[in-house]
């Protein structure tokens, strides 16, 4: 339960902005600065990853998951208090700290306390409170930008991370590593954590000016995002020759199997947010629906990714094996971006909801599908950076996707919106955002045609998710079917627990490894 709680409150807060973005934006007058509310949340999260799971090895998982929680306390009532969008970016910073290190530490908790050949039910069960969050939080969104006020939407937080925070105090009993302050501060491989916090930094302020703010072939782009990118490969080629205790170890990147995992994450990381954020534009540019009502309107999209996710999960445990599931997920995404590009303004009730019956179970079935094969190669030593790196690379490519959206919807209505239309919002302007809150005052035939030029706009966006799709199908050919180990890392386990397994496990699980290595 306190795994559960603190998934749920990180996801809620992700999957909630979204809809009130819209009001957030025209309430503080931050149209030039739309892009920063989400891209400062992904870009805190991101960077800081890598060094939530070395912290987390070095310190033990659960004074380290009490700081994420009330970090992500501390972000959302900043947010909530903002003046105006310089403060909300800022807070949302903070935020993101804590929300990404959430969710990194859920993830390796439930991988010290449940062996991975057992681990499809809970990991069913966190895709399960992600769906969950997924299907209430557009709603809640929507209902405070509408009924109540948006501050709402991050003061809400407080009483949540308050239970979180007071569940894992008394109930997340796991082992900590012994030894002083100091010898523990040692150990941290801070150069290199420097090295991944800056690339991202770089990588991410590139995305977030990219189409906007700046032209893409711009130097203002250009720089940070080429540079960041480069940081980052510097990073894992540091870990690999310099650091007696890597944050992430090159034997976490040396298997084909492995690297198919992350691979897949990456993909779908992208496409997955993509739809997350972008759906809802549907219901409120396209058909007139309110902040509230849009998230009635996608909540079948949720309710199926909770299908997806769990059946995934349960699909792994019974099988014991991950490929068929994941071929299963990436077909569905495929047919279901598809789909999703024949909605128009004249779309019928049943079309967009069986369109995202389709969308919803394979982003749901992908959600923890991929997880099996990065871990099934690695001891179980290793589980904390493989995880520190697969929440980094799903954190990342969401980012990407965000990015890739946006810049996909801004440029399609920029070619069909009216001119006259497009003058009122000023140059760097969201114009998506920027222009839903205005639809429903616009005269005819106006209305009409920018209600056609979204619903062409976003066709586009799904197309191109497709077609982005398509590699992570590709990722299956690296995939090999690995017996997943009964072994627990007895390190971390829960105090009192002694049923730790037997030696020979590890050394198979070794063997493993050298068997598949590349």
């Amino acid at each position: 339960m306190a795994i559960i709680v603190t998934v749920f409150l990180s996801a809620l807060d992700v999957t909630s902005v979204g809809t009130a973005l819209p009001t957030i934006v025209a309430h503080l007058n931050g149209g030039e600065n739309f892009a920063w509310v989400g891209s400062a949340y992904a870009l805190s999260s991101t960077a800081f990853l890598p060094l939530s799971g070395t912290l987390a090895d070095v310190f033990g998982r659960r004074p380290i998951m009490l700081i994420s929680v009330a970090l992500f306390s501390l972000g959302s009532a900043l947010a909530g208090s903002a003046q105006n969008m310089n403060w909300l970016i800022a807070a949302r910073t903070v935020q993101g700290i804590g929300g990404g290190a959430i969710i990194n530490m859920s993830e390796i908790i439930v991988s010290d306390l449940v062996p991975l050949a057992e681990r499809g039910l809970y990991q069913g069960l966190v895709g399960l409170t992600w769906a969950f969050a997924c299907g209430v939080g557009p709603p809640i969104g929507g209902a405070f930008a509408g009924k109540a006020s948006w501050r709402w939407l991050f003061y809400i937080n407080l009483p949540l991370s308050g239970i979180a925070f007071t569940l894992v105090l008394f109930f997340l009993r796991v082992r900590t590593p012994e030894g002083s302050i100091t010898s523990k501060v040692k150990r941290v491989d801070w150069f290199g954590n420097l090295i991944v916090i800056c690339g991202t930094t770089l990588a991410v302020t590139g995305l977030t000016f990219g189409g906007g703010r700046f032209a893409w072939v711009s130097a203002e782009v250009l720089a940070p995002l080429i540079i960041g990118l480069i940081l980052i490969v510097a990073f894992l080629y540091y870990e690999g020759v310099v650091p007696k205790e890597p944050t992430i170890p090159w034997e976490v990147l040396s298997n084909r199997t492995t690297i198919g995992g992350y691979l897949a994450t990456l993909v779908h990381g992208i496409t997955s947010i993509g739809v997350i954020y972008y759906v809802s534009v549907y219901f409120q540019a396209v058909l007139g629906a309110s902040p509230i009502m849009s998230g009635v309107d996608s909540l079948v999209f949720a309710l199926m990714i909770a299908a997806g996710a769990l059946t995934s999960g349960i699909a792994v445990q019974v099988q014991k094996k991950y490929v068929p599931v994941n071929v299963a997920g990436w077909i569905f995404m495929m047919v279901g971006f598809g789909v999703l590009s024949l909605m128009r303004l004249d779309s019928s009730k049943s079309q967009w909801l069986g369109y995202q019956v389709l969308i919803g179970v394979g982003v749901g079935l992908l959600f923890p599908s991929p997880l099996f094969s990065v871990l099934a190669p690695l001891p179980v030593e290793r589980n904390a950076a493989a995880l520190a790196f697969f929440a980094f690379t799903r954190a990342f490519a969401q980012t990407w996707g965000i990015t890739i959206a946006g810049t996909i919807l801004q440029n399609e209505l920029t070619k069909r919106l009216p001119t006259d239309f497009i003058s009122q919002f000023p140059g760097g302007s969201e114009i998506a955002f920027a222009a839903i809150p205005v639809i429903g005052n616009l005269s005819e035939p106006l209305r009409t045609e920018v209600r056609e030029a979204f619903a062409t706009s976003l066709s586009m966006i799904w197309k191109i998710m497709a077609g982005i799709s398509g590699a992570g199908l590709l990722s299956l050919l690296l995939l090999k079917e690995i017996p997943m180990n009964m072994e627990m890392n007895e390190k971390y386990g829960l105090h009192g627990d002694n049923s730790g397994k037997n030696d020979d496990k590890s050394e198979k699980g070794n063997a493993i490894v050298s068997e598949e290595t590349v």
